[in-house]
């Protein structure tokens, strides 16, 4: 058994797993998740701001602690799509590797693929077909992972590898930052329309890369996904073992995008399941879902609770 740190710096958050790694089991330790905005303002930009790095560097020292206080043997700290699209992304490396001792690695939009793939299929692929036991109901490979991130959208198809993905600037953050500023009231229709087309042109592009209609399971990943499912689920409170492996129609995501459209602020701040650093950048996520799931045909989504952060946890091991 081997204790592994996997620390997932993203656009919107940054996250934390400490996890006991055993032949073909991952056990958790500790999960930690904290909202720092590290995109805060990148897509305009193309930095990263001096106090969205200070949010991220107190949330690492923490973090820090943990691992330190677990005993972890092994650390290995990624950062995606803010942190790619930096012009001053050495400020954040510089800052990781003092709180951690490690280099970070800033991630192509391709290795992202991959890790979230890892995490979120590996308990589907070691009950798949292919190893002689039944699949989970409802799953069946080939899998289109979809990880809608806060600067980034990653698209996967596979069974248990990867076959083709693509990375795209779909994010729920940058596109809240690009459309939905400031929108503490509903959106008028004509900023949806200029939402909904940005998402089409993306979703026109991984048409033509990844081979989407291969798929026969879609997999949904990230806060906005398991938001998302939450509402459709009707929780109280946030509860990841429901969530997780829920199976939502594409009817109620229609509907619950179409509900936090015309929800102002504080109506949506008032939703039992929504983390309050997600509030503002809900209805963008919500809508990335609902677009993919009308344009390629999807009548439901597998919700995942294991995504990028549990790839990366089990990459630790691998020689």
């Amino acid at each position: 058994m081997t204790r592994v740190a996997a620390i997932d710096c993203g656009t919107n958050s940054v996250r934390l797993l400490i996890a006991d790694v055993a032949h073909d089991t991952l056990t958790d330790v500790d999960r930690r998740m904290e909202i720092v905005r590290l995109g805060q303002g990148v897509d305009e930009t193309g930095r990263l701001a001096p106090e969205a790095l200070e949010r991220t560097f107190a949330a690492m020292r923490g973090y820090a602690g943990l691992i330190e206080r677990h005993g972890a043997s092994a650390v290995r700290v990624v950062a995606t799509s803010a942190t790619r699209d930096a012009a001053n992304r050495q400020d954040f490396v510089d800052g990781v590797r003092g709180i951690f001792g490690v280099e970070p690695e800033v991630v192509t939009g391709a290795e992202e693929a991959e890790l979230s793939f890892t995490g979120a299929t590996h308990d589907l692929v070691r009950l798949s077909p292919e190893t002689g036991l039944p699949c989970p109901e409802g799953t069946r490979p080939p899998y289109l992972v979809v990880d809608i991130g806060g600067g980034s959208t990653e698209f996967v198809v596979g069974s248990t590898h990867v076959e083709a993905a693509l990375s795209v600037d779909i994010g729920c953050v940058r596109l809240t930052e690009r459309h939905l500023r400031g929108a503490g009231s509903p959106p008028p229709a004509e900023v949806v329309e200029a939402l909904v087309a940005d998402v089409d042109d993306a979703l026109d592009r991984v048409s033509g890369e990844v081979p989407v209609e291969r798929a026969l399971t879609l997999v949904g990943l990230a806060g906005s996904v398991t938001t998302v499912a939450g509402m459709a689920l009707d929780l109280s409170e946030y509860d990841p073992r429901k969530i997780h492996h829920s199976r939502i129609p594409a009817t109620r995501v229609h509907q619950i995008s179409a509900r936090l459209l015309e929800m102002t602020h504080d109506e949506r701040a008032a939703v039992p399941v929504m983390h309050p650093g997600r509030v503002d950048v809900i209805v963008a996520g919500a809508l990335i879902l609902d677009r993919v799931m009308e344009r390629y045909g999807f009548e439901e989504v597998v919700v995942s609770e294991h995504d990028i952060l549990d790839g990366i946890a089990w990459s630790v091991t691998k020689p």
